[in-house]
């Protein structure tokens, strides 16, 4: 009998659901399908590709009830917040398949006599996507759908604790009649996933996790005899930076929700938070009030605000975290027992918030992904941009200003994929989504997004032969 999968439910512990394993003759046997379907789907003409993309995505907005469900009891996000992930899937959806034509048409390099010159986007061939649980839906959809548009076929390994989620997709991708074998799951163990990384069957490789799974996914794809291609978002340390001429208790609210949404279990959360010394009082004020204002507890309450972290040792770590840097001098700003529902042994683990931080602490130099944070103050915007570049990783960094002329000035010097100005931890489809140095490779949405599931092929046709034409 075959190992299985069994998804562990933050909520209460339970065993939500079980999966047996795919065997290696399962998953071959499923990419060989995989490249079989991909001859003929190539063929397909990209309206009709994005007729079905269109009707997909119907189906999963219809679907709401049953995001939200999942959202729940397989990662323990507040019931109340599921129609959030689907507003983004719809968005990233849908403007990837209104840029789809355009963008994939062949590009005219300009006339030459007696030539007929352009390059071709072509599709890569059979793409591994491993998504991550934290978005389980908008994670999976930045590059499944694309990628599919593209007339690529798609094998999903979801991650393992919210694999539901690629059943979900398959279901709706039989709804809008998409080919046989064009989008395909498989539940894999790690060993699996790294064998069919390195079969020489999977022509693209993209993970969404942590940086060590990130790794993990390049030794694989160096054990490939045909080097497939990758697209990696990996972790996040990113940073905030209030200056004095910010609007308070906007960046105060805002920075609060883009670190502590979802239980701070995002790539691009704001986990390091730096602070004019000119406004740094008001705004840790402003943003204790925020904070406590959340309500810890079942992610099944419509009141909940703020569920468990996705597993007990997730929570563990971040307990770690925040008492390793009160240890070494940081003060906490939130009182734990105002969150009663806080439990140690438990997912459930109070939001904090802690001052007198340095980059000496873990908490300021590893990625937490979780509801603890620190704040420092800094005396120029010159200080701020030093501090917030001193990481290893690069997703995104925001400045919260009035003066768009200085975020400008300020985002030229970040080492980051994305800059915000007076907001963070959202992506824009439009816009390119990437990570530097130890945050990713390769990138997702956006025209760009099309580049990297696609390969260019030049054509160089040469229309007169005759005398008139020389050599």
């Amino acid at each position: 009998m075959n190992a299985a999968l069994k998804i562990i439910s933050p909520v209460d512990g339970s065993v939500y659901a079980e999966r047996p394993l795919a065997d290696d003759k399962t998953v071959l046997d499923t990419l060989k399908r995989a490249r079989a379907a991909q001859l003929v789907w190539r063929e397909v003409p990209v309206a009709e590709r994005t007729k079905i993309a269109t009707a997909f995505t119907d189906a999963m907005v219809a679907d709401k009830a049953r995001v939200s469900e999942a959202l729940t009891w397989q990662m323990g996000r507040p019931i109340r917040y599921g129609p959030g992930e689907v507003r983004g899937f719809e968005e990233r959806a849908r403007a990837m398949i209104a840029i789809a034509a355009a963008t994939l048409a062949d590009i005219d390099v300009g006339p030459k006599e007696g030539f007929t010159r352009f390059i071709r986007r072509e599709p890569l061939g059979v793409v591994l996507n491993l998504p991550a649980w934290n978005f389980p839906y908008m994670t999976a959809l930045n590059a499944v759908l694309p990628a599919i548009i593209a007339g690529n076929t798609v094998v999903m390994k979801h991650s393992s604790q919210t694999a539901l989620v690629a059943e979900h997709f398959a279901d709706c991708f039989k709804k809008a009649s998409l080919p046989n074998d064009v989008f395909q799951v498989l539940h894999m163990s790690h060993d699996a996933t790294h064998r069919a990384i390195s079969s020489g069957l999977v022509d693209q490789v993209g993970f969404t996790g942590s940086t060590g799974g990130g790794r993990a996914v390049m030794a694989s794809v160096a054990a490939a005899p045909n080097f497939p291609a990758t697209c990696l978002e990996l972790g996040g340390k990113d940073p905030a930076y209030v200056r004095p001429d910010a609007n308070i208790a906007f960046a105060a609210e805002n920075i609060v929700d883009a670190g502590y949404f979802n239980s701070g279990q995002s790539c691009c959360a704001m986990e390091r938070i730096y602070v004019h010394e000119a406004v740094y009082d008001r705004f840790v004020e402003a943003a204790v009030a925020v904070i406590n204002r959340y309500q810890l507890g079942s992610p099944t309450d419509e009141a909940t605000t703020l569920g468990p972290v996705v597993r007990t040792k997730a929570a563990d770590f971040i307990r770690g975290q925040v008492a390793q840097a009160i240890a070494g001098g940081a003060r906490p700003l939130i009182d734990a027992s105002r969150f009663p529902a806080a439990k140690a042994g438990t997912p459930y683990l109070a939001p904090q918030l802690l001052a007198d931080v340095d980059h000496s602490m873990a908490i300021m130099m590893e990625e937490t992904f979780g509801p603890a944070h620190g704040v420092m103050k800094v005396k120029s915007d010159a200080e701020a941009i030093r501090l917030m570049n001193d990481s290893p990783y690069g997703l995104t960094g925001s400045v919260w200003t009035e003066d768009g002329d200085a975020a400008k000035a300020i985002g030229d010097k970040l080492q980051a994929g994305t800059v915000y100005m007076n907001r963070a931890d959202y992506l824009d489809p439009a816009l390119a989504w990437v990570g530097v140095k130890e945050s990713g490779r390769g990138a997702t949405l956006s025209r760009v997004g099309y580049e990297h599931l696609t390969r260019p092929k030049s054509f160089h046709l040469r229309t007169m032969t005759g005398q008139e034409q020389s050599a």
